[in-house]
């Protein structure tokens, strides 16, 4: 994607969220080619617990978690040595509001491991190193729409986990991002934008501008 120029700040902290298998990736490869930002992709590969957590929850959830958590704030570190100006795939928030809660209510982790979690990742957002976003992509799409992408991109391991367990997820992003304010929030509907379109992607630069901006803005939807 061709460098447009744009008026965001040059330390600026651009973060994607969203369900699996929204386009997270896509859109933070386009976003930091367009903007001239480095890219932070969350770490799949290599994962010591993915698989065993695919195929037991209840066992590897919190294994999983604190991996996570541990390797975001590695991450989160290593932006701000940087000076940021960085485009981020998956914000931590969703680590802790989304992903370990969600094996919490659902009894694959205990009250002590919960709180255990819950306690280092308080304790990690008071660190100096730990930036907020200055605007947060939240992508989200029909659950059709959705599940057709976790369908064609192939993963045995996310294939073969229940629908049940997608819809879950689905409903609580839905209720998750209702309530986030942390910092202001840029709503994608993948059903009608077109990150490899030039519109698109000039459209969506436009909009995180204005939001960082404009103090009085926190929230923006673009159809």
């Amino acid at each position: 994607m061709k460098r447009i120029n744009h008026q965001l700040h040059s330390h600026s902290l651009i973060t994607l969220a969203g369900t699996v298998g929204v386009g997270k990736s896509t859109l933070t490869n386009v976003l930091s080619e367009t903007l001239g930002f480095k890219s932070a992709f969350e770490k799949v590969d290599g994962n010591p617990y993915l698989e065993d957590y695919y195929r037991d929850f209840k066992t590897w959830s919190f294994h999983l978690q604190m991996y996570f958590l541990a390797e975001r704030f590695k991450q989160q570190k290593r932006m701000h040595e940087d000076g940021l100006g960085y485009v981020q795939d998956r914000s931590i928030y969703e680590d802790v509001g989304i992903f370990a809660k969600l094996q919490y209510d659902q009894g694959n982790m205990t009250d002590r491991d919960y709180e255990t979690y819950r306690s280092l990742f308080e304790a990690m957002v008071m660190s100096p190193y730990f930036p907020k976003p200055d605007v947060l992509i939240y992508i989200d799409g029909s659950f059709e729409s959705i599940m057709q992408r976790i369908d064609s991109r192939g993963r045995e391991m996310e294939i073969n986990t229940p629908v049940a367990f997608w819809e879950d997820l689905y409903n609580r992003y839905k209720t998750w991002i209702s309530e986030f304010n942390e910092c202001p929030v840029l709503h994608l509907d993948i059903d009608h934008y077109d990150c490899h379109d030039p519109s698109s992607v000039k459209e969506i630069v436009r909009a995180l501008e204005e939001l960082q901006m404009n103090n009085d803005i926190s929230y923006l939807k673009l159809a």
